[in-house]
């Protein structure tokens, strides 16, 4: 990696950085340092399941003492979004898939104002969320049951107490932290409350709108994501209590939409009106244009600063249980 690295500084020192057709040198610089970047999340995925003894312990941060938050909706109401970049705007960087900005009507609806914690999972469980076959998709179903899943994937259960693996230890399963779950999951608790998953229209309009109608580059307005605002950006290996963050809430005072885990949307994952591919990487985005793969948004806090951009769309398919992603319902 230092040589690596020792090669790109030198060949940046004598590199004319103004691209040529839009795609030279800064954007395949962009490609790569990103791309890296999405695969040091992805890693800590497979990490994860290591058994503890074959991993180095970090010290883990000091717990944040918040106060248990309840859970309510939050009222949006009718508005636009606007999804993905302009592609006139060549002095930023955006990947294949988030082009051309578009604005979507969205009509009021009321959204979580916290991602669903593991106290409110429990809850679902307990009250045979896992066994009611009509809160499932007929291909969800049959994948649970083919898999036995019975729990979210973090969630263990040695000695009949529940406890939940972090990345180095198991620890009492912390009732205020957001559930982290697969689509399926996720869906099959919205569908028991009465609610849904919110569209990407939505959740874009919860995260970065305003009362006033404008939109916001983050929910908390205009500053550069710190520490202050969520939990992103590798400063922790697990996630935070929900509503930790007061700073970070959108102009709605809906909380945690960036950081401490993606956030799953009903919107499978399809390119945007416009869409090119990249020429050097035609498969990247297009690649994954099934109709199996839903859209998350948000970011884990293993999700680096840059890939906080309000137009950068994750995406996976519906039955991974391994994703840093949880969920938040909404009502229309």
């Amino acid at each position: 990696m230092k040589q690596v690295r020792r090669a790109l500084d030198e060949g940046l020192a004598a590199a004319t950085l103004n691209d040529r057709d839009g795609r030279f040198p800064s954007q395949l610089l962009h490609v790569a340092v990103e791309h890296r970047l999405m695969h040091a999340e992805t890693l800590a995925y497979m990490l994860h399941q290591l058994p503890f003894d074959h991993k180095v312990r970090k010290p883990r941060l000091p717990e944040l003492v918040v106060r248990p938050v309840e859970p309510r909706l939050i009222q949006i109401p009718p508005g636009s979004a606007t999804l993905g970049l302009p592609r006139c705007q060549t002095n930023r960087f955006g990947w294949d898939n988030e082009y051309e900005a578009h604005t979507i009507a969205v009509p009021a609806f009321s959204i979580d104002k916290y991602e669903v914690t593991n106290r409110e999972y429990l809850q679902f469980m307990n009250a045979g969320g896992y066994e009611n076959q009509a809160l499932w998709r007929e291909a969800d179903w049959k994948w649970k049951t083919q898999h036995n899943i019975s729990h979210p994937v973090f969630w263990n259960r040695p000695d009949g107490e529940w406890q939940y693996r972090t990345m180095f230890e198991n620890v009492p399963l912390p009732l205020d932290w957001p559930v982290y779950v697969s689509h399926a999951e996720a869906s099959a608790y919205a569908r028991g409350a009465g609610k849904t998953l919110p569209t990407e229209a939505q959740w874009h309009r919860a995260a970065y709108g305003t009362p006033e109608g404008t939109e916001r580059p983050y929910p908390w307005g205009t500053e550069a994501p710190d520490r202050r605002f969520g939990n992103f950006d590798f400063e922790s290996w697990d996630p935070t209590p929900v509503g930790a963050f007061r700073q970070g809430e959108s102009a709605f005072g809906v909380a945690d939409l960036v950081g401490n885990g993606w956030e799953w949307t009903a919107t499978e994952f399809a390119p945007f009106p416009g869409f090119q591919p990249f020429e050097f990487y035609p498969g990247y985005s297009a690649n994954f244009f099934d109709g199996q793969h839903y859209v998350m948004k948000g970011g884990s806090p293993r999700t680096a600063a840059c890939m906080l951009r309000r137009s950068f769309r994750n995406w996976f398919q519906p039955h991974y249980q391994y994703v840093y992603a949880g969920f938040r319902c909404v009502r229309t």
